[in-house]
């Protein structure tokens, strides 16, 4: 099956080169071009492609605003090219709050040269997220900022259905060899000693929304990994900070790990948690070239396997691929439970599939329920 694509670029050449580079591929079609925001949001109307390929710098409307009247009159996926600086960061979370689904490097140099591994990228990443299911609806405002008043109180948890979980094996079959909870109710409440969770493709928005929800007593650490390269993370760590009642920061080497403290693995180097001496820290290392992810969600939930056995909790949200999978096996073979988010509010339900039908996952929600989940859960 073909994948069409509209191109929205303000930049001529730009347009001509990413349609060669698409039309080769032989699995997508470029159906339309446009020169700038406004005639992007009109095409996208009229020409119903699958997925949208959007600058951000563009005369009469500017690619954001763009994605925001696309998504509300048609959601698309649409992905973003975007400047790897500071600046290009903070415009790229801003695209992708408004409903874009992933995002590039807009190198001009590497997309000109024949052959460039940013091609052989950009036709797999419109591929992934041709299937994609963009989401729009905004993440939970700001906290207020910080003064002496005492820390909010805890959310009241919202009612709301079940959450789904993975059924029970029928008889005669063999379920995973780590599983050793009943399936089908909630995994008790207890107090977790940390909090993992891993996520790709549609986490950023994910992630805002999981942990807008905690009060800023959250009563236990929590670690992130996000797959984003390093100039992005430190811009998303500050994001997170402003929207969260707990504490967000890029996590940095020997930094100590404490209850209502977020820290977000760097981009480009692998995060991992050590507990000596009852004092747990994270350690940052290199990134290793040999590693698809950088950082790795398998790598961190390893370590929390090795530093705290059936101590810790490890969540896996939206993402393409199947990163998190063996590091969910270890800690569950360790004796700590793993929640996973559903495939209908996943933006792409890789990396959470893979650790479900591994048979790794204890319960299975929808995102808007993960937060309040946690409050309930996590004592």
């Amino acid at each position: 099956m073909t994948v069409s694509v509209l191109v929205v670029d303000d930049s001529a050449f730009f347009r001509k080169r990413l349609t060669e580079i698409l039309t080769a591929s032989g699995q997508i079609r470029v159906i339309g071009v446009a020169a700038n925001g406004r005639e992007g949001v009109e095409l996208a109307e009229s020409l119903r492609p699958d997925v949208i390929t959007m600058d951000y710098e563009m005369p009469v409307m500017d690619g954001i605003s763009a994605v925001r009247e696309i998504i509300k009159k048609r959601p698309v996926p649409v992905l973003m090219f975007s400047s790897l600086t500071y600046e290009g960061a903070r415009i790229t979370l801003d695209a992708l709050e408004a409903g874009a689904v992933d995002f590039l490097p807009k190198n001009f140099e590497e997309i000109a040269q024949a052959g460039s591994g940013l091609q052989k990228t950009l036709v797999n990443r419109i591929l992934d997220v041709a299937g994609s299911r963009p989401d729009s609806r905004a993440p939970s405002s700001p906290k207020p900022e910080h003064s002496s008043s005492p820390p909010a109180a805890k959310r009241p948890v919202p009612e709301r259905q079940p959450a789904r979980r993975r059924p029970a094996p029928p008889d005669g079959t063999k379920d995973d060899p780590v599983t050793t909870r009943p399936k089908g109710r909630k995994t008790p409440a207890q107090h977790y000693a940390i909090v993992g969770i891993g996520t790709s493709t549609g986490g950023p928005v994910a992630l805002q929304r999981v942990l807008a929800a905690l009060p800023a007593s959250f009563p236990a650490p929590i670690v992130l990994v996000q797959h984003m390269p390093a100039s992005f993370t430190p811009a998303f760590a500050e994001r997170l900070n402003k929207l969260c009642r707990i504490e967000v920061r890029q996590a940095v080497d020997g930094e100590y790990l404490r209850p209502g403290l977020a820290l977000l693995a760097p981009g480009g180097k692998q995060m991992m948690v050590e507990n000596r001496g009852g004092q747990p820290r994270v350690r940052i290392l290199p990134g290793d070239e040999r590693l698809n992810y950088r950082p790795s969600v398998d790598i961190t939930f390893g370590s929390i396997a090795r530093a705290f056995p059936g101590k810790g909790l490890g969540l896996v949200l939206t993402g393409m691929g199947a990163d998190g999978r063996e590091g969910c096996r270890m800690m569950r073979q360790r004796g700590s439970p793993i929640w996973t988010q559903d495939e209908k509010s996943s933006v792409i339900y890789g990396m959470p599939m893979a650790v479900e039908k591994a048979g790794l996952s204890d319960e299975v929600l929808a995102l808007d329920e993960i937060g309040p989940r946690l409050v309930e859960g996590v004592c």
